[in-house]
């Protein structure tokens, strides 16, 4: 490697594609062609970065199997970045092979990370994990440390294991630091400072209480009956009822927690549930038949009793607390986003069914928050899903030589 092209790879690894450019900008060769790939991917300029990634693989000849396996892993990333999933250019079983037969340990780590990242953006979370396995207890750099520990923080927080958590982001900092890339270094912060922001309210009859993720764990890991209005689920200790596409039941289970032990009244569940302006005999019965579906959902975690205004909701064990869950705040986006905080890729469909709105009303819901940068789509038409916003990581370490990678 001749000394302009590394001093480029060196600019590159900390993260100044300005200086690097100064080096390799007049140059056409595959290696200058795939180090300004990188670079201008570290500006944002990803269609420019492609283009040159691109004319960088088909300038490498058909036997340099390592260089073109690592143009293919830094054009994965920045479909990931761009969410162009449905591409071939996110498929990196064979360059992952090629990187790590070659003994190409660095380059190989940064694609079994991207591999496990696109399987977490899906809400695959086990298949996150297993692609994580092979580098559980290997001592890698900072700047590769750092991004693994922000996949595993971003795995704990969607399995709302908040102390978990906080020590891997905490760890993601402190290698963050250590690595002295300041674009990694304010990603890492900014994911430790976003574990205090409210995740949940607990209903009481004093108000509602704010939970952090830490909250949330302690109250899920509690022998309660949690009624939880962010996912639309019943849960009781290990049993997870989930209500998601049953919204007019998850609706009844909800004001029936509301009223408490006073239980609720019949009109005020047909108004609030069934949105009944006048009450007649068709939907008492209704009425008595979705109750009736509840309670066998609820067997064995919960009891619903006729009284004489209405029903009453109550834990089947004597002394199990009965606790409300709810979004951090009223409204459409923060209901939206508590269903979303799961992990899962949830499509508009659903997303209208579990939250009983028409699907025209979560579209420009999730085209709003997709705009603030709050959710992000994957795929198109039909096979379009919505997942929380932004997600860790954009091209920084790729195609530089191995001991710049493991210094």
């Amino acid at each position: 490697m001749d000394s302009l092209i590394n001093a480029a790879a060196r600019h590159l690894a900390a993260g100044d594609p300005i200086a690097a450019l100064k080096w390799i900008a007049m140059r056409d060769d595959a290696q200058a062609l795939a180090l300004r790939g990188i670079a201008m991917a570290q500006l944002g300029d990803f269609a420019r970065a492609r283009v040159l990634l691109r004319q960088a693989e088909s300038c490498f000849g058909t036997q340099e199997h390592v260089a073109r396996a690592r143009c293919r892993v830094a054009e994965a990333e920045i479909a990931l970045v761009c969410r162009d999933l449905a591409g071939p250019s996110v498929d990196l079983g064979e360059a992952l092979e090629h990187l790590e037969s070659a003994g190409d340990g660095g380059n190989a780590v940064h694609a079994r990370l991207l591999s496990a990242r696109l399987s977490l953006l899906l809400g695959r979370i086990a298949k996150a994990e297993e692609r994580l396995a092979p580098l559980a207890g290997r001592s890698l750099p900072p700047v590769l440390m750092t991004q693994k520990l922000l996949l595993e923080g971003a795995m704990a927080l969607r399995r709302l294991q908040g102390r978990q958590c906080r020590t891997l982001l905490e760890a993601a900092c402190g290698e963050a630091n250590r690595g002295r890339v300041p674009a990694l270094i304010a990603e890492a912060e900014q994911a430790l400072a976003e574990l205090a922001r409210p995740l949940a309210r607990r209903w009481t009859a004093e108000g509602p209480a704010m939970l952090d993720i830490q909250a949330v764990e302690d109250l899920l890991l509690s022998p309660a009956l949690i009624i939880d209005a962010c996912r639309h689920r019943v849960i009781l200790k290990s049993r997870v009822i989930d209500l998601s596409r049953r919204p007019v039941l998850f609706g009844l289970a909800r004001h029936l927690a509301e009223a408490g032990p006073e239980g609720a009244d019949r009109g005020r569940l047909l108004s609030q549930v069934f949105g009944a302006r006048s009450v007649d005999e068709s939907h008492r019965a209704r009425l008595r038949v979705e109750i009736g579906r509840l309670r066998r959902l609820l067997r064995g975690a919960a009891d619903i009793d006729a009284v004489e205004k209405g029903f009453v909701l109550r834990p089947v064990e004597r002394g199990t607390p009965l606790v409300l869950m709810l979004p951090p705040a009223d409204g459409e986006a923060s209901a939206l986003l508590s269903l979303l905080g799961d992990g899962e890729a949830w499509s508009s469909t659903v997303l209208a069914l579990a939250l009983g709105l028409s699907p025209r009303s979560v579209q420009r819901e999730t085209d709003r928050l997709a705009r603030l940068g709050r959710i992000r789509s994957i795929g198109r038409g039909r096979t379009q899903k919505w997942v929380l916003g932004a997600f860790p990581g954009f091209p920084s370490v790729l195609l530089l030589p191995g001991p710049l990678l493991s210094g």
